[in-house]
């Protein structure tokens, strides 16, 4: 494994514009969460440094939307390449600066590039449409067109991901974008933006602009009329302020928002599949992920037997730096989201929930909370209402078919849910009524790059990934003929 040193001495730490470093007046630090300690400077970029970018995205836009989409297709083509052939590098990088195990920053970058690859075939098939009207009078033809400048930000938990899933199809498209990466994980989307100018990426196509100050450099960037859409994944309050916000421009907007995923088990799962989902769907990440199972609704029949289990396997998880050996569970981000986390737990116990196991941080340094089950969690407890973004499984009970769809759709939330049953009408009825953009039906991780990724309710608009994906950055234009 490369050193840590070389590796954060060859980065880019500077702002990425027109397709190369910019210094910038003032740089901000980048944190280990694993131990506290500042890992690098980076850039840190002001109102003036988004108007520049703006000036370089609406300068590329007309020869990029000219581009011939095959030629965009080999451009994501060879950044996938590049992605892979430096997988250390990501994955050494995103565990050091958000804290996850090695293994699973591994297969982040194999997910994360997928979204390369996969936007690079669909970047050839965009496809409009030829008919006569059925009135006789003439002939309809309808064709896509890039949407144009896009502005995405994105969160700290899936630092590669997160932007590869809105990069890809933008560029696939034909628009030009600027990317405001998470100030907590600044460091593997410059790394990317390197990685583009490798594969030829023209100057101008995609620049990044890492701060501290989000809504200093964000805000004037609404009121600029060359700033045609944005996308964003984060927390619903936030979602809701860029939301108004591009409401004064009517800006396309595509909003992927927070989660309050319930893992409904019935009494005729198959327990051991059940816990094995379970453990998947909670502790990816270390259980900061928006698709997190936050809610666990077991049937009464078969509740206490599920607790145990799971108690058992989360008692067993080795907690630790993601960097070393075995490591399951890494720190959570920040000082301030352990608080939280601590806090939705002293919530829960205080209103009657027992702690199973865990219920408490863990080490002398860096971020780590214990893997923690609650049990008997009462219907008032904040963490069925509010997502927990931390390592702790919080169990309730319920009785019969109908009770479990109410208890699950019982947020305002609906962005991803699980069910564990082997009645397969079942599987599919309870499927077909819950709330939700994205149904696991006997698993635990449903996220994939050919599917469409999003939530309905106030988990968010418009949809990443599948064929879906590129729609976002596409405009539909009719044409009438004589």
């Amino acid at each position: 494994m490369r050193e840590v040193a070389d590796l954060l001495a060859a980065l880019p730490t500077d702002l990425w514009i027109g397709g190369k470093q910019v210094p910038a007046r003032r740089t901000f630090p980048v944190d280990n969460p694993a131990t506290g300690e500042v890992l690098i400077e980076v850039a840190d970029a002001s109102a003036d440094d988004g108007a520049r970018t703006l000036d370089a995205a609406a300068g590329a836009q007309a020869a990029w939307a000219a581009t011939p989409s095959r030629e965009r297709a080999e451009i994501l083509r060879r950044a996938w390449e590049l992605v892979i052939a430096r997988r250390d590098d990501f994955a050494l990088l995103m565990t050091l600066e958000m804290g996850k195990p090695l293994a699973e920053s591994h297969g982040e970058v194999t997910y994360g590039a997928e979204f390369l690859r996969w936007f690079a075939e669909e970047a050839v098939r965009v496809h409009g449409r030829y008919t006569h009207a059925p009135s006789g009078t003439g002939r309809i033809l309808v064709t896509k067109q890039p949407v144009g400048p896009t502005l995405a930000i994105t969160p700290w938990n899936f630092p590669l991901a997160m932007g590869t899933r809105k990069i890809a199809p933008a560029l696939a498209a034909g628009c030009t974008m600027v990317v405001k990466p998470a100030a907590e994980t600044p460091l593997t989307m410059l790394l990317l933006g390197q990685v583009f100018a490798d594969a030829g990426l023209p100057p101008g196509v995609l620049s990044i602009l890492p701060t501290s100050e989000a809504a200093q450099l964000t805000d004037p960037m609404f009121t600029d009329d060359r700033l045609r859409k944005v996308t964003f994944t984060g927390s619903t309050a936030v979602g809701k302020t860029l939301l108004a916000q591009a409401a004064t421009r009517v800006l396309r907007a595509s909003m992927e928002l927070g989660g309050n995923a319930p893992f409904v088990v019935f009494a005729d799962a198959d327990l051991d599949a059940a816990v094995d989902g379970a453990m998947a769907a909670k502790m990816r990440n270390t259980g900061e992920a928006c698709t997190a199972a936050n809610r666990f609704h077991v049937d009464n029949a078969v509740r206490a037997e599920f607790t145990t289990r799971l108690t058992d396997r989360m008692r067993a998880l080795k907690i630790g730096p993601g960097h070393l050996d075995g490591v399951q569970v890494g720190p959570l981000i920040s000082a301030k989201q352990r608080r939280a986390v601590a806090e939705l737990v002293r919530d829960a116990t205080e209103k009657g929930a027992r702690v199973s196991t865990g219920g408490a941080s863990a080490g002398d340094e860096g971020y780590f909370y214990e893997p923690t089950v609650l049990a008997d969690v009462p219907a008032d407890a904040r963490i069925l209402r509010e997502e927990v973004f931390g390592p702790v499984a919080a169990i309730t009970g319920f009785d019969g078919e109908t009770e479990g769809i109410i208890a699950a759709n019982n947020t305002e939330f609906g962005l991803a849910a699980y069910i564990y049953t082997t009645d397969l009408d079942r599987a599919l009825r309870v499927a077909e009524a819950i709330e939700s953009g994205m149904v696991g039906i006997n698993r635990g991780v449903i996220s994939d790059v050919a599917a469409p990724f999003g939530g309905i309710k106030e988990s968010g608009l418009g949809r990443e990934a599948g064929t879906e994906g590129i729609e976002e950055y596409l405009e539909t234009k009719y044409i009438a003929l004589p």
